[in-house]
């Protein structure tokens, strides 16, 4: 039995994509597996050792947008009611979709004891290696005893440098796990900093099935008849809304839109000729489906558009100075497969960016080089695992 320590409840389309994808993949693979659920006790000590993550700029950012979500479904109570739907079809999607649960542990204690049940534990993706969430001991399988394989599945710290408090606890803990893999090039450059240790750099989980792959996992359904683009993005950047008007107007194309994605954004009252919230993972992927063009700040909507052979721009989510960018997993992903052109430039470039085509071949190409080099990493880490 192999215990999957992944962030599958969180409410983020293509985290919850990338966490079923990881599941689908043991399942293909014929292994037996259970969700790790763990609940966290607060004590005292706990409280006190988790205090210098308030130093920290990625939990101070993630906390702010949290903080403006908040203060956002206060003013305008109609995106409260709103976001109340599409957090119910994000319910339904986790609550048909991951159903091979562990037990409950409740505490630090007895998570590290349950963790006696598994015969090997992987974790991966999604940043769940982030310096802010080291205090926990959870994603970087601390918990696991020495005597248990412990495998990493394309993980990501989702930031270009670890802080100088933290790099000897974050070099104890890979320093732990037999198997490790990134998924930014970064992450294995800072791996090998940090440790000494080369480790591959492979394809995020969602790769692990093509376009006809995905379809047997969530069937195809038309959701918008008329051609589209869909713009998916988390950031609140006016700009980029707007290159997205003016592009639809030269493409003659609609703009379907995923209204106040993090927080609420003034912008995203009059964008889109069709503004949905009653959308789980499995409606964003038909969405994205039967899109013409994808306009996204989203790593893994950038991913499914590759998957799907769409059309793609992907515009930059934080400022590349930004102490808190995340913006490394997108540079990866687009110099890996030769996609550096598909990155925004301008306003005015927006709709010929889009038009251009995409030397499908050529990603393919390079792709498949990925995909071996992912298959070979995961089948010496699940070696002899039944």
């Amino acid at each position: 039995m192999i215990g999957v320590c992944i962030k599958y409840f969180h409410e983020n389309y293509g985290g919850m994509l990338q966490a079923y994808a990881t599941a689908s993949m043991l399942e293909a693979r014929g292994l037996e597996y259970e969700l790790i659920q763990y609940e966290k006790k607060r004590t005292i000590p706990g409280m006190i050792r988790s205090l210098p993550r308030l130093l920290n700029r990625v939990l101070l950012n993630d906390k702010y947008e949290a903080f403006l979500k908040k203060q956002g479904m206060k003013a305008h109570p109609e995106f409260a009611e709103m976001d109340a739907v599409r957090m119910q079809s994000f319910k339904v999607f986790k609550e048909s979709h991951f159903t091979r649960l562990s037990p409950v542990f409740k505490g630090y204690d007895a998570l590290c004891e349950g963790a006696k049940r598994y015969s090997a534990v992987v974790t991966g993706s999604d940043q769940l290696w982030s310096p802010a969430g080291l205090p926990t001991n959870y994603y970087n399988l601390m918990f696991v005893p020495e005597e248990i394989r412990k495998i990493s599945y394309a993980s990501s710290f989702g930031v270009s440098y670890i802080p100088w408090y933290q790099k000897k606890r974050t070099a104890q803990y890979l320093n732990r796990i037999e198997f490790v893999s990134m998924r930014e090039n970064k992450g294995a450059q800072l791996v090998k900093e940090l440790t000494g240790r080369e480790v591959p750099t492979i394809l995020d989980p969602v790769f692990m099935f093509d376009k006809a792959g995905w379809e047997k996992l969530i069937p195809a359904e038309t959701i918008v008849e008329e051609p589209y683009i869909l713009a998916y993005f988390l950031g609140a950047n006016p700009v980029h809304r707007e290159a997205v008007k003016q592009a639809a107007k030269e493409l003659g194309c609609k703009i379907v839109t995923l209204p106040h994605m993090d927080q609420y954004v003034a912008a995203d009252e009059d964008f889109g000729d069709y503004r949905l919230y009653d959308v789980g993972p499995d409606k964003f992927l038909n969405l994205l489906r039967g899109a013409q063009y994808v306009c996204t700040d989203s790593f893994h909507g950038s991913c499914f558009a590759i998957i799907h052979g769409i059309p793609f721009v992907t515009f930059s989510r934080y400022d590349e100075n930004s102490g808190h960018s995340k913006n490394s997993r997108i540079d990866t992903l687009c110099g890996n497969l030769g996609l550096q052109d598909r990155r925004f430039r301008t306003v005015q470039e927006l709709g010929s960016q889009l038009a251009a085509n995409v030397d499908w071949d050529a990603v393919a190409e390079k792709f498949a080089k990925l995909k071996v080099e992912t298959d070979q990493y995961l089948n010496d880490a699940f070696d002899g695992i039944a």
